[in-house]
């Protein structure tokens, strides 16, 4: 039997068996071997790349960025092959109450003095991102505002988004004067009724950034991991079999792996400390 390729995973939340299970049968039946192995964090993932366990991984923003420092710091090369058309080109919204002092002021000099929420230390669109941006506005937690997290699920990397929502329903409360999501959150959390139409504002929004990719481990077999792509690429949104897998993953197409989109979240997890050059974890307080 022919060896398959070997996928990570981190299981954010229980869909991820049905996507998994559900891509392993649509490689099946283009006569391809493919298996996956989850994993409860992203640390234990990218280790895994290292030590011939996995071929590919299904990586996070931050998990690239780690992956890379590993990779460079060993002498090795590890490739972004895929993403989603729906991980490009990406924003984080800060948002306040429509009725708040800091949309009267005008600008962030609003939010000096105030408690600002953040989804989990470890998620890159609701914590370091937005962090390295009000940075860079000359904004400093501790100083210049109160931070407060909403630390969920650490090690998943904010993927479950459990932090966002838990800070937009603290923000409506009024426990917090604004809070970071992502973009694409803000919209979901005002379909939910989370966000209440109207009831919001967005006062800043960070840089543009890509999220997760296909990773490539160093060992990777080169003739798998091209025909994985491939077979990914040949997914088509109106192909009954294939659009629920799309669906549950959040996408219409694959593309090809790009790693440009990754320089402001590699700032951040330099100012932040958060992992050094080669990929060690400098975060004192992060538990996974």
């Amino acid at each position: 039997m022919t060896r398959p390729l070997i996928m990570g995973a981190v299981a954010y939340a229980p869909k991820v068996v049905t996507i998994w299970e559900g891509f392993k049968e649509y490689f099946r039946r283009h006569d391809f071997e493919f298996d996956f192995i989850l994993y409860s964090n992203y640390e234990r993932q990218v280790e895994a790349q290292f030590d011939g366990t996995l071929d590919i991984a299904w990586n996070s923003p931050l998990a690239w960025v780690r992956a890379q420092r590993m990779a460079l710091a060993r002498g090795q090369t590890v490739r972004a092959v895929a993403m989603r058309d729906t991980d490009c080109d990406l924003t984080s919204v800060l948002v306040v109450r429509s009725d708040s002092a800091v949309v009267a002021s005008g600008g962030l000099s609003g939010l000096h003095g105030k408690t600002i929420g953040f989804g989990a230390l470890d998620s890159p669109q609701a914590n370091l991102i937005p962090r390295d941006h009000l940075r860079t506005q000359g904004l400093l937690a501790g100083r210049d505002y109160t931070a407060r997290r909403f630390d969920l699920l650490s090690g998943k990397h904010g993927d479950h988004i459990g932090g966002e929502r838990d800070a937009a329903q603290a923000l409506m409360a009024g426990e917090i004067d604004a809070a970071w999501m992502i973009d694409g959150n803000h919209l979901a959390f005002s379909r939910e009724g989370v966000l209440p139409a109207g009831a919001t504002r967005i006062v800043a929004r960070t840089g543009a950034y890509d999220h997760c990719n296909f990773t490539a481990s160093p060992d990777a077999p080169t003739d798998a991991v091209d025909r994985f792509v491939g077979l990914l690429s040949d997914m088509a949104w109106d192909d009954p079999d294939v659009r629920p897998l799309l669906e549950l993953e959040g996408l219409k197409a694959w593309r090809s792996g790009r790693t440009s989109g990754y320089a402001l979240l590699a700032r951040a997890v330099d100012d932040e400390k958060f992992y050094d050059a080669k990929g060690n974890i400098l975060a004192a307080d992060y538990r996974y």
